[in-house]
């Protein structure tokens, strides 16, 4: 039997909204990968801690938005392992913890323009292999790397910035954000 191959896909989901979804939809249904894991990252000390929800809260929307799926799942392996978390540490301890499973890493074409400067960046190709999705104003030269893949899904130019700040000013989001996500932010007064 062949090895069961999982695509990472890691972010804050601060909050997780359709993009997010629609991304790991696509790649599980053109069979790039058999199973999407959002990989729920901690607080990023680049970004700014006053905008960030705590670790529950994000997982509690990521539950919320994958309900009833079959092909996307949550991570949080990151929560407890030691900071700064670094993608290839993170790759090697679920290789280790899933021994019948490939993991591939899915990042956006915006990261992969500074893919060079992640900390073991050559290994994570050779040993896990990396699916870069096309952002807007970002392309991608095609070229062939052992170990990426480049993927023409659909672009959905939203973001979690975006979405909170369109929440503040009072805007509805419910059709920006998976079933249920908006009614857990406005109950909990969130953004």
């Amino acid at each position: 039997m062949a090895q069961e191959t999982i695509g990472l896909l890691g972010g804050s989901f601060n909050p997780v909204h359709i993009g997010h979804l629609m991304l790991a939809s696509y790649l599980v249904q053109w069979n790039y990968v058999d199973e999407v894991w959002l990989l729920l990252s901690p607080a990023n000390p680049l970004k700014d801690a006053s905008k960030m929800l705590p670790d529950v809260k994000r997982l509690d929307m990521l539950n919320i938005a994958i309900k009833g799926s079959e092909k996307i799942d949550i991570c949080d392996i990151e929560l407890s392992m030691p900071r700064p978390s670094y993608t290839i540490n993170t790759l090697d301890v679920l290789s280790e913890r899933y021994p019948d499973k490939r993991f591939k890493l899915i990042i956006g074409s915006d990261n992969w323009r500074i893919f060079d400067k992640w900390r073991d960046n050559q290994r994570i190709l050779e040993d896990y292999g990396v699916i870069v999705y096309l952002r807007p104003g970002y392309p991608v030269e095609r070229r062939i790397i052992d170990g990426l893949d480049v993927v023409d899904a659909p672009m959905v130019d939203v973001s979690s910035t975006f979405i909170r700040n369109a929440i503040s000013r009072g805007k509805n989001m419910t059709y920006f954000l998976p079933t249920g996500v908006y009614k857990y932010i406005i109950d909990n007064k969130l953004y």
